[in-house]
């Protein structure tokens, strides 16, 4: 199952929806237009962590410090979402703010939605897919190729079959945002978000 998949079936775009007072065909455009740079960050993490299995379990340890698969609970549930946690990761992921308003800022470009609006939908995103991660990595992190290999299976399928799963955000995940951000063609636009963050902060 790919990220918009789950989304969908765990109702977190209708979670979405609702805390932002949209509708779930707009949350589903603005997370189709995010999920690439949200992926990209949890990679480069990982893969500043040590990439393979040390990079998961500092992954996974990070997430577990901040609620694990309990950070989409929080998001699903019917307590408010305590977007701190969200913000958090972003944090981790992203290193600045700057990173964070110009995921935002490009992904309103391509969906036209509001950046202010994107900006809140971030960091709730982030809980989602940081709780998934964080379920999905504990209960396979023993075998199957080992921890490293989960990870990579686990952002592959969120990545590679989510291309067309956001009608209407300019081509779905990897050719909107992603395809528009990632320069070098390295397959992680964060790099070059980044980059972008740094030479307008300047």
């Amino acid at each position: 199952m790919d990220m918009m998949d789950m989304l969908r079936a765990s109702g977190g775009l209708d979670a979405i929806a609702g805390q932002l007072g949209i509708s779930p065909e707009m949350a589903q455009v603005g997370a189709g237009a995010l999920l690439p740079a949200i992926v990209g960050g949890f990679q480069k993490q990982s893969d500043v962590a040590g990439g393979g299995e040390g990079g998961l379990g500092s992954l996974i340890g990070m997430l577990g410090g901040l609620g694990g698969a309990g950070l989409a609970d929080n998001v699903l549930g019917p307590q408010e979402t305590d977007v701190t946690k969200g913000n958090d990761i972003l944090g981790q992921i992203f290193g600045s703010k700057d990173v964070s308003r110009t995921v935002a800022g490009h992904a309103a470009g391509q969906t036209g939605l509001n950046p202010e609006l994107l900006k809140k939908m971030l960091p709730i995103l982030a809980m989602l897919v940081g709780g998934y991660l964080s379920s999905r990595g504990g209960a396979q992190g023993e075998g199957q190729g080992g921890a490293g290999g989960i990870l990579g299976s686990i952002l592959g399928s969120m990545l590679g079959g989510s291309q067309q799963a956001a009608p209407a955000s300019g081509g779905g995940l990897l050719g909107g945002l992603g395809s528009l951000i990632d320069m070098n063609n390295d397959g992680n636009p964060l790099d070059d978000i980044i980059g972008m963050a740094g030479k307008l902060a300047r």
